[in-house]
């Protein structure tokens, strides 16, 4: 079997309350992958900066192997990119922001930047913290899309490095797919009828890509799917949030001309305006 997928991770880091949480987090989950892991600090680098954050990595419970820290100067977005670049970086850590007095997160504008030119997987935490909590259930997309059989493939690798028991694979179908309404009960039901075809369809394809699923990724699995029928990214938002999901997953967003971009809200930006919650965005394997 080859070797995962999220072999190398990074972290921002910023001098912030958060900091000994984002810290925790990342030494947590490198050690669930058995990943090499970066600290990237933004900035200048004293002797204090260091000290303090030496110090939180030796109050870590977890000892952390493989681990690299930069220091570096210049723009936040561009110099992030660049070591994920030069360092081959899988998977991108980064943190969100809670709207004044809202149990609501979003993106701040630097964060949203790298989000959406990074050159690897992201995973967007919403609420790190310093003690442990376990993750249960994971919600996944499963929209028709190239990309999609290699989020799936990805999101259950992961489930099982976290030890995640539960995965709901979500496809989300146009409404324009069936009309949206009817103007008897005999057009009722045919719109009824048109939504069970199109749900049966999208099971058939759902479930060959789970049998296309390495067994040892499905081990002791709870799998489900559920088609919904709404806008893309909007729609499985809701259901992430409506259920508790502890992790949304999700394809790496499909570049657009600038003309289509300006005209259709994208996908991404559903889920990025209003974080349900934690968010792992996968890009393909051979970006």
């Amino acid at each position: 079997m080859k070797k995962s997928r999220f072999k190398n991770i990074l972290i921002g880091f910023a001098f912030s309350p958060n900091l000994k949480a984002n810290v925790f987090e990342a030494i947590r989950l490198a050690a669930s992958l058995e990943g090499s892991l970066y600290f990237l600090h933004v900035g200048d680098r004293t002797s204090f900066k260091e000290k303090t954050f030496n110090e939180i990595l030796n109050e870590s419970p977890i000892s952390p192997k493989k681990i690299h820290t930069l220091w570096e100067l210049g723009n936040p977005v561009e110099v992030i990119i660049k070591q994920c670049v030069k360092n081959n970086i899988n998977l991108l850590l980064l943190g969100a922001l809670q709207r004044e007095n809202m149990v609501k997160f979003y993106l701040g504008s630097i964060a949203r930047k790298i989000t959406r030119n990074s050159p690897c997987s992201v995973l967007l935490l919403i609420k790190p913290s310093i003690d442990y909590i376990a993750a249960q259930h994971m919600v996944v997309n499963a929209f028709k899309s190239p990309y999609t059989e290699n989020t799936i493939t990805a999101a259950f690798e992961f489930a099982k490095a976290l030890e995640i028991l539960k995965i709901t694979l979500v496809e989300e179908i146009s409404r324009s797919k069936v009309a949206e309404t009817a103007e008897d009960d005999k057009g009722l039901r045919l719109v009824t009828q048109r939504k069970k075809e199109i749900q049966q369809e999208e099971h058939s394809r759902v479930k060959e890509i789970i049998g296309r699923i390495p067994d040892n990724f499905k081990i002791n699995k709870t799998i489900t799917s559920q088609s919904i029928f709404g806008a893309r990214g909007y729609s499985i938002g809701h259901y992430a949030k409506i259920v508790r999901a502890d992790l949304l997953v999700i394809n790496a967003e499909n570049k657009r001309s600038s003309f289509w971009a300006r005209v259709f809200p994208k996908d991404l930006e559903h889920i990025l305006s209003e974080l349900p919650t934690n968010v792992l965005i996968i890009q393909p394997e051979n970006k």
